[in-house]
């Protein structure tokens, strides 16, 4: 009974290493800490956003193709509801937000950021043929603009705007979405990021809309990472200052939103 029982307890301490064994070298094939994933909203065209054909596509993603490329880290792309991107930050879905990331005073308190790479404004966007000419003029009106931006972020600042308003504002999960709204007459304006209005009304007919030179401030894009990886942030942001430095930035600028002025 004696011999039984020992070989019985050699073959389960003979299993257990195996299992360990296979249990490391999958761990060893399946992890990758080269590869880091950027969160994006793949509808923010032009900053990231899915083509007709299905790519990723945009400004942002070749200035982060570009800065991880220089840092030989592999890059992957994907697509989080953008209302809760922090969550999926801090809870390690994702590694990194970089999607036309506005820095608000809020979010300071959520991320670790770069440095600014770029300016954004939150533009007030009407159908051509609206009365609406200043920010005073959305009072008794219905605005839309997208849940968990920036753009709604302004709104909600500037509470005499806000409660001027016909509702609260109405909110979708992606800009398309607002502007379809906008031109189904469901709402009277909208408050969005520059780079994408802008974008947008260029694709779709700058005779249906009008941009008011009013306007809800200008804020910062950065580049946001976990509160406990300012170690990854510090390197991301050398390298986009180096790319900036040696003109690449200006290069792949020019090629989403042509020459500055």
């Amino acid at each position: 009974m004696k011999k039984v029982l020992k070989k019985l307890t050699m073959g389960l301490a003979v299993l257990v290493i195996m299992i360990g064994i296979v249990g490391c070298n999958k761990k060893n094939v399946d992890s990758n800490d080269n590869e880091i994933v950027i969160g994006y909203d793949n509808t923010y065209f032009p900053m990231g956003y899915l083509d007709d054909n299905g790519n990723i596509v945009g400004f942002d993603v070749d200035l982060a193709a570009e800065t991880f490329k220089r840092l030989n880290m592999n890059v992957k792309f994907q697509s989080i509801d953008w209302s809760m991107k922090e969550t999926e930050l801090n809870s390690g879905n994702i590694d990194a937000i970089w999607n036309g990331y506005s820095l608000t005073e809020e979010r300071k308190e959520k991320v670790a950021y770069t440095d600014a790479y770029m300016k954004n404004s939150q533009l007030i966007v009407t159908l051509k043929d609206s009365t609406i000419k200043n920010k005073e003029g959305l009072k008794s009106k219905i605005v839309g603009t997208q849940q968990g931006s920036a753009g709604l972020e302004a709104l909600e600042k500037d509470t005499e705007i806000l409660n001027s308003l016909n509702g609260a504002p109405i909110l979708y999960d992606t800009f398309d979405k607002v502007f379809r709204d906008l031109e189904a007459g469901r709402i009277d304006a909208i408050v969005g990021d520059e780079t994408l209005v802008k974008y947008y009304i260029s694709k779709k007919g700058e005779e249906k809309y009008k941009i008011l030179d009013d306007n809800f401030g200008t804020e910062d894009y950065v580049v946001a990472f976990r509160k406990d990886d300012a170690q990854l942030r510090d390197k991301v942001n050398k390298t986009i200052n180096e790319i900036k430095e040696d003109k690449t930035f200006d290069e792949i600028y020019n090629k989403w939103f042509g020459k500055s002025e």
